[in-house]
């Protein structure tokens, strides 16, 4: 059934395979960035995939330049690239040995480092790509798709498509328990497994709050320079989002902190042990885990776009601006089908003067709502603006 979800970014991969002797594609483990290279090339013998977390596949290349020269000729697709960062320099000699487009996929699932080496040992020859779990646009193409079960289950591919609620809670599960227990100590990173999920349930009951890294630290045990440090550390791995506030030159004193959301909604359930649709109704994360699922399917969809919230002191808000050249768009997020709002919303729109608002809840059809701001779904919403 997965492979009946087609990956809206997949053209923009060809594209960038079209270009750069090497394509990096970034994003969390399980995400599909694997199937997604191997899909690319499913019909051609001119492919060669290796998984670096495999001993036999490393092996390989215990002399990596002999197996790239004896391999120039087709794709070589390498997984997990950030467990063996001494492969750029030899990649970038590589490259430049024998330059051809598409020679190199390059699947890595921690970014800062990871972009860091491609720009030092890659500039100019490489083309980065950040590949979400599922979006909205993605899965909504299937002739089963309900909003309700994708809110719930989450964008991995191995949560939405699972043949249970029970089955999509276990790989939930099985996921958080791995993230903390091995993906982070192959970092390179010793942190106690136990106390990364504790701070990552603290940042669920927090969603889409603003970051108080001495409150999150207090709680744990911790100095705010620790929590600074796991936070920039989950925002690497893909697992956390840091939603900047907005910036504007204008006359009104704003809030500096970032917001804090799980990025993925599947994850904040299993966090929040929230299993089912009506416990999550029930929970007082409901709305802001409305906010967390459009936010990042905003985001996951949109590029070249700058995001940010507005708040000012005195509480005016509005969840999300999109600044894509000269052009705002407001978003307000509101987890109910007759969505109200406040006079703090009004006033942050007279302040930051959009050029458009919308108002994203869970509603079948847009509607307008009052000075020329106009409510709509999440699908609907991403047709209007991409």
């Amino acid at each position: 059934m997965q492979n009946l979800i087609d990956r809206k970014i997949e053209t923009f991969v060809k594209e960038n395979l079209s270009v750069f002797p090497a394509v990096v594609i970034l994003g969390p483990r399980q995400c599909g960035k694997s199937t997604l290279a191997k899909m690319l090339y499913q019909n051609s013998n001119a492919y060669l995939y290796l998984d670096l977390q495999n001993l036999d596949d490393l092996n390989k290349l215990r002399e990596p330049m002999l197996f790239f020269q004896a391999n120039q000729d087709v794709t070589i697709c390498l997984d997990e690239i950030q467990l063996v960062p001494e492969l750029f320099s030899v990649l970038r000699s590589e490259i430049d040995r024998h330059r051809r487009p598409g020679r190199f996929i390059l699947l890595g699932s921690a970014s800062q480092d990871l972009i860091q080496k491609t720009s030092e040992s890659l500039a100019g020859r490489v083309g980065l790509i950040e590949l979400t779990p599922f979006t909205i646009e993605e899965v909504e193409q299937n002739i089963d798709f309900e909003l309700n079960k994708f809110w719930l289950r989450g964008g991995y591919p191995d949560s939405y498509l699972a043949s249970s609620e029970q089955g999509s809670v276990l790989w939930r599960e099985n996921f958080l328990r791995t993230y903390v227990e091995r993906d982070i100590p192959q970092l390179g990173f010793q942190i106690p497994a136990l106390q990364l999920r504790r701070l990552l349930t603290m940042c669920a009951h927090n969603q889409g709050q603003l970051f108080n890294s001495s409150k999150l630290g207090e709680s744990l045990g911790v100095t705010y320079q620790t929590i600074r440090r796991y936070i920039d550390l989950m925002e690497q791995t893909f697992i956390i989002r840091s939603l900047p506030p907005f910036e504007k030159n204008i006359k009104k004193r704003l809030v500096k902190s970032p917001k804090i959301f799980v990025r993925d909604s599947g994850l904040l359930h299993r966090l929040l042990q929230v299993d089912d649709f009506n416990s999550l109704m029930g929970n007082p994360v409901f709305g802001s885990s409305w906010e967390g699922f459009v936010i990042e399917n905003i985001i996951s969809s949109l590029r070249d776009c700058k995001f940010s919230f507005y708040r000012s002191a005195t509480g005016d808000e509005l969840d999300l601006l999109i600044e894509r050249g000269s052009r705002t768009i407001a978003v307000e997020c509101k987890a109910s089908s007759a969505p109200q709002v406040t006079k703090g919303f009004w006033r942050a729109i007279e302040t930051t003067k959009p050029d458009k608002t919308y108002i994203v809840s869970p509603v079948s059809a847009s509607y307008p709502f009052k000075n020329d701001v106009e409510v709509c779904g999440l699908s609907d919403f991403l047709k209007k603006v991409v």
